[in-house]
């Protein structure tokens, strides 16, 4: 017991840390909240006091120690019990049935294996371990044999348990646990983390990926702890007194120890189960609140997982199946400026054509010049280009440490590159502007808005259509389409 403390402060401290994690577990992991984000904030503060007047009560499991710690000097090393090996992948159909047949080749059966399929988180692993239920170490998977120590910082993540749930449970928690998951930011909280960078004019990172890792890697822990990091649960190393018959079953158990597993997982499933599923998740992945790069397959029974083991490198019981790839690098060669109808120009790059996710991209929106001048883009800069769904393909970043000295600053022109008329840009708007109402590249921009499918969806009314049609002066606004005759359109090209 501290010492000169009323054993009435002590109870009211460690009930406050027991309430304040059983609240945790239940938001982050049942999605099932029993008291309002303002009950919460309360309780939280009322511990924070406690602990500030009475330094005694200090403990490393307070749910307060999610705000960080005093800066380190440096990462110490610790080497995993249990090898973090990295997983094989498969790009198609036939290279998931072919681990399949390997699987089945050797444990020498015929019979069908089943697998879970998880979703591949595109974050950092980590590894934390628990003795008696209290997180005590977390550390990076660096090499897969010795990784480096950010328990702080992992401490500051509202969704990694300080301590394990002991709620509703017959048997005693594992006396030791090291258990696995990855670490990430979600789409929105990352647009607005790189925003406010870019506010502060700080370089913006070019993917959630980079910001986790670089944000697990500050030897400052309340840098950290600003930081909006998230993480899933998938496996783990050592458990103690602990026995499992399958994957499925040990992450049911995860769950109710209090660790947040992905819910979209599938166990116990065939192989061609998990082929459907990967084509569902590929076409649901641009709706997910975080970014996956693919499908992981594991045997589902922990025995057969054993008696496959591992090579050097992976496991053999378990392989990724890839996304393509959403983004990639390449050459900017051009800037352009084009016009929309309502005459804002908007620079649009032009790429040395690269796959990305499977689509040919060599275009790509540079939205305005601020934007421009934000990431420092520059006509023959070799740059990260990203492409999600449908979303016209973006560029990312500007690898500023392949510049030769040959790359040219773009700037927009002061006259329209149509017509010739002035351009502003009126104060507090990011957008510059041809002033000329009846620019021929407006007028066809708003009669190509007006015959679209979310407009009069008028068929054969396309944009080669509209450009000749408005070039030869006969139509000027959407009233002239009603005007058109078949003498008119029968001297046009390809009519």
């Amino acid at each position: 017991m501290p010492q000169n403390l009323s054993p009435q402060i002590i109870k009211k401290a460690d009930d406050l840390r027991k309430a304040l994690h059983r609240h945790n577990y239940r938001y982050y992991v049942l999605d099932d909240p029993e008291i309002s984000d303002a009950e919460y904030d309360r309780m939280m503060q009322a511990l924070k006091q406690l602990e500030e007047d009475h330094p005694q009560l200090a403990s490393p499991d307070s749910p307060t120690a999610r705000v960080g710690a005093s800066p380190l000097q440096k990462f110490e090393s610790v080497a995993h019990t249990i090898p973090m090996l990295s997983l094989d992948n498969g790009f198609n159909d036939e290279d998931i049935l072919e681990f399949d047949r390997r699987v089945r080749r050797n444990l020498d059966t015929r019979d069908e294996i089943l697998y879970t399929a998880e979703p591949k988180m595109d974050g950092v692993a980590v590894e934390l371990i628990y003795e008696n239920g209290k997180l005590v170490t977390a550390s990076t998977r660096g090499d897969g044999l010795t990784g480096e120590v950010i328990t702080t910082n992992v401490k500051t993540i509202q969704t990694v348990p300080l301590v394990m749930q002991t709620d509703g449970l017959t048997a005693p928690l594992p006396p030791g646990l090291e258990i696995r998951g990855e670490v990430f930011i979600g789409l929105e909280a990352f647009k607005k983390f790189n925003q406010e960078r870019i506010d502060q004019e700080l370089p913006p990172f070019a993917n959630p990926r980079n910001a986790a890792a670089g944000s697990l890697r500050q030897l400052d822990s309340k840098i950290t702890a600003a930081r909006p990091l998230e993480i899933f649960f998938y496996g783990v190393g050592i458990i103690e007194d602990f026995e499992f018959e399958s994957h499925g079953e040990l992450l049911e158990s995860l769950t109710k120890w209090g660790f947040r597993i992905n819910p979209l997982i599938r166990s116990a499933v065939t192989i061609e189960a998990v082929l459907s599923y990967y084509r569902e998740l590929n076409e649901k992945r641009h709706q997910l609140a975080y970014d996956i790069d693919g499908v992981v397959v594991k045997v589902d029974r922990i025995a057969l997982q054993q008696r496959l083991g591992a090579t050097s490198r992976s496991p053999r019981w378990a392989i990724a199946y890839k996304f393509k790839a959403i983004q990639e690098t390449t050459t900017l060669e051009a800037i352009e400026v084009q016009m929309g109808r309502t005459g804002v120009l908007t620079p649009v790059a032009h790429l040395k054509p690269v796959n990305v996710g499977g689509v040919t991209v060599s275009r790509a929106t540079l939205h305005n010049e601020d934007e421009i001048q934000k990431k420092d883009v520059r006509i023959g800069d070799q740059v990260l280009v990203q492409r999600a769904g449908d979303v016209i393909p973006e560029i990312v970043k500007v690898i500023a440490s392949k510049r030769d000295g040959s790359e040219t600053r773009f700037k927009m022109p002061k006259q329209c590159p149509v017509c010739d008329s002035a351009v502003v840009r009126i104060a507090g708007e990011a957008a510059t502007r041809c002033i000329n109402s009846s620019c021929c590249a407006q007028v066809k921009e708003r009669i190509k808005h007006f015959t679209s499918k979310a407009a009069f969806d008028i068929d054969g009314l396309g944009t080669k259509l509209i450009d000749q049609l408005v070039d030869k002066k006969l139509l000027s606004s959407f009233a002239d389409i009603f005007k058109l005759d078949e003498n008119a359109l029968s001297e046009l090209e390809r009519m």
